[in-house]
C-alpha cells in the first residue's frame, strides 16, 4: 500500500523535496563529523602534550576510516535497492535487503574489532606514528574498537531511515549522539584527566546511544520498511546485489584509510611529527567539505532512486541537476574561503605556533583542487541512486587508487615533503574532469525502461 513518505517521493515539486529531505541530512552530516572534530580540538588542548595527542590520534583515522567503510559497505548497497524496491512497491523486498544488510553489519563488526585489536601497534606504527606519538595513539583506537558494533549499526543502518523519505528522523539519531559525544568529551578528558581515553570513551557512549535509537525505530510502526530477525537469513543473491553496488562507496571510503597510510609516511619520513600533525587538521578541514555534501547528496539519492524505480525519468534529471549545482556551488565557496582564510582553521586545533604556521602554508595548496568536487561528488550519488555500480566503482578507483596515491609515492622524490601535499588537488581536478565526462557520456542510456529492467532483475535474480 503506498504510504504519504511514498507520495511526497514521486509527486512532490523536486526542488521543495530535495530542501526538505536533504537538509535534515546535511544537518545530520554536519554534527556527526563533530565526532572527530570535537576530539581533535580537546585534545589538540590537552596541558603540555596537546600536539603529541593529535598527532597520535590523527594516525588512526585509517582504522576509524575502514570501520565506517564497512558500514558504508552495506548502507551504499542496501538502501538504494531498498529504495528502487519501494519505488516498485515491494516493501517485502526491501525488508529483505534490510535484514541482510543488517547481517552484514554484525558480521564486519566482529571481524573488524579482532583484526584491529590484535594488530593495533604494528599497523599504527605503518600509519605514521612514532615511539613518541604510538602511546596516544593505541590508547584511542583501543576503546574505539570495543565499540565498534555500535558505530556500524549507528552508520550503516541510519540511512535505511532517510531512503524511506524519514530525514528529521534519521538526522535527530545523529543529533542524539553528537550532542552527547560534545557534553561528554570535556568532562572525561579535562575533569576526570581520562586525556585520550576520555575522548575515544566518549566516542562509544554517544555512538550506542545513535544506534539503539536506529533500532528502535526500524522495529516500530512508524517505519515504512522493518528490521525483523527472520530476515537477517543469509539470502547469497540478495547478499550479492547488495555487495556489488556496495563496492562503490566502499572503495570510496576505505581507500581514505589508504591514502592516509601513504601521506603520514611521506610526511613522516621527509618532515616528521609536526607534518603528521599538520595531515590531521588537513583531513579535518576536507572533512567540513565532503560531509555537508555527502549530507546533502544522500539525502537527494532516495529521490532519485524511488523515482527511477517508479520510471518517471523527468524527475529524476530535475533532481540530479539540481544537486550537481548545489553540490558545486558549495564546494567551491567553502574552499575559497578555506584558502583565504587558512589562519582560521589551523587556530581551532592547535595553539602550537609551529603546527598553525605549516597548516597557513599548506592548506591553500592542499585544498584548491576541491573547489569543483562537488561536481564529482553529486555525479557519484547520481550513479549509485540509479543502480550503476561499476561506473561509480570506476570513479571512485580512479581518484584516491590511480592518482592520488601513486602522486603522493612519486612527488616527494621531486619536490620533497610538498610533494605530498600537491598530490591531492592533481588527483581531485582530474577525477572531476573524468567524471563530468562519463556522466555527460552514459546518462542518457542509464535513463531509459531497459535500465531500470537491468537493475531490478540483477537484484531479484
Amino acid at each position: 500500500m503506498e504510504t504519504k513518505s511514498d507520495s511526497r517521493l514521486g509527486t512532490e515539486k523536486i526542488l521543495k523535496l530535495m530542501l526538505q529531505l536533504a537538509l535534515p541530512s546535511v544537518l545530520a552530516q554536519i554534527v556527526n563529523v563533530l565526532y572527530n572534530i570535537i576530539d581533535r580540538i580537546y585534545i589538540g588542548r590537552i596541558p603540555g602534550v596537546g600536539a603529541a595527542a593529535l598527532t597520535g590520534v590523527g594516525v588512526t583515522f585509517p582504522v576509524i576510516t575502514i570501520v565506517s567503510a564497512f558500514a558504508g559497505f552495506a548502507n551504499g548497497g542496501g538502501a538504494p535497492l531498498a529504495a528502487i524496491a519501494m519505488g516498485q512497491r515491494d516493501n517485502k523486498r526491501a525488508e529483505k535487503i534490510l535484514g541482510n544488510s543488517t547481517f552484514l553489519l554484525l558480521v564486519f563488526s566482529g571481524g573488524l574489532m579482532a583484526v584491529f585489536l590484535g594488530l593495533k601497534k604494528p599497523l599504527l606504527y605503518m600509519f605514521g606514528a612514532s615511539d613518541y606519538t604510538i602511546e596516544y595513539a593505541a590508547s584511542y583506537i583501543t576503546v574505539y574498537l570495543l565499540g565498534t558494533v555500535f558505530v556500524e549499526l549507528a552508520v550503516g543502518l541510519n540511512t535505511f531511515i532517510s531512503c524511506q523519505g524519514y530525514a528529521r528522523t534519521a538526522m535527530i539519531s545523529v543529533l542524539i549522539g553528537a550532542i552527547v559525544n560534545i557534553i561528554l568529551d570535556p568532562v572525561f578528558i579535562f575533569v576526570l584527566d581520562m586525556g585520550v581515553v576520555g575522548a575515544a570513551t566518549a566516542t562509544v557512549i554517544s555512538q550506542a546511544l545513535s544506534a539503539v535509537w536506529v533500532l528502535r525505530f526500524l522495529i516500530s510502526a512508524k517505519s515504512q520498511i522493518h528490521l525483523r530477525i527472520s530476515d537477517l537469513k543469509p539470502d547469497v543473491k540478495i547478499l550479492g546485489s547488495i555487495l556489488a553496488l556496495g563496492v562503490s562507496p566502499f572503495i570510496m571510503a576505505a581507500t581514505e584509510s589508504a591514502i592516509t597510510i601513504v601521506m603520514n609516511h611521506g610526511l613522516q619520513t621527509y618532515g616528521g611529527d609536526l607534518y603528521v600533525g599538520s595531515m590531521t587538521i588537513l583531513q579535518s578541514v576536507l572533512q567540513l567539505i565532503f560531509v555537508p555534501i555527502n549530507g546533502f547528496t544522500n539525502g537527494v539519492q532516495p529521490i532519485i532512486s524511488y523515482n527511477f524505480g517508479a520510471g518517471q525519468f523527468e524527475r529524476v534529471k530535475k533532481a540530479i541537476k539540481n544537486m550537481l549545482i548545489i553540490t558545486f556551488l558549495f564546494s567551491f565557496a567553502y574552499v575559497m574561503f578555506a584558502m583565504i582564510c587558512p589562519g582560521v582553521f589551523a587556530g581551532m586545533f592547535t595553539n602550537d605556533a609551529d603546527l598553525i604556521d605549516l597548516v597557513k602554508r599548506v592548506l591553500p595548496i592542499y585544498i584548491m583542487g576541491m573547489s569543483i568536487f562537488g561536481l564529482q561528488s553529486g555525479i557519484q550519488s547520481s550513479f549509485l541512486g540509479l543502480g550503476q555500480a561499476k561506473i561509480s566503482l570506476c570513479i571512485a578507483i580512479l581518484r584516491k587508487v590511480v592518482l592520488l596515491i601513486p602522486f603522493a609515492v612519486i612527488l616527494p622524490h621531486f619536490f620533497g615533503v610538498m610533494g605530498v601535499y600537491y598530490a591531492e588537488p592533481i588527483a581531485d581536478i582530474i577525477s572531476v574532469v573524468t567524471a563530468c565526462t562519463l556522466f555527460l557520456l552514459n546518462i542518457r542510456k542509464i535513463l531509459s525502461l531497459d535500465t531500470l529492467a537491468k537493475v531490478t532483475h540483477t537484484d531479484e535474480k
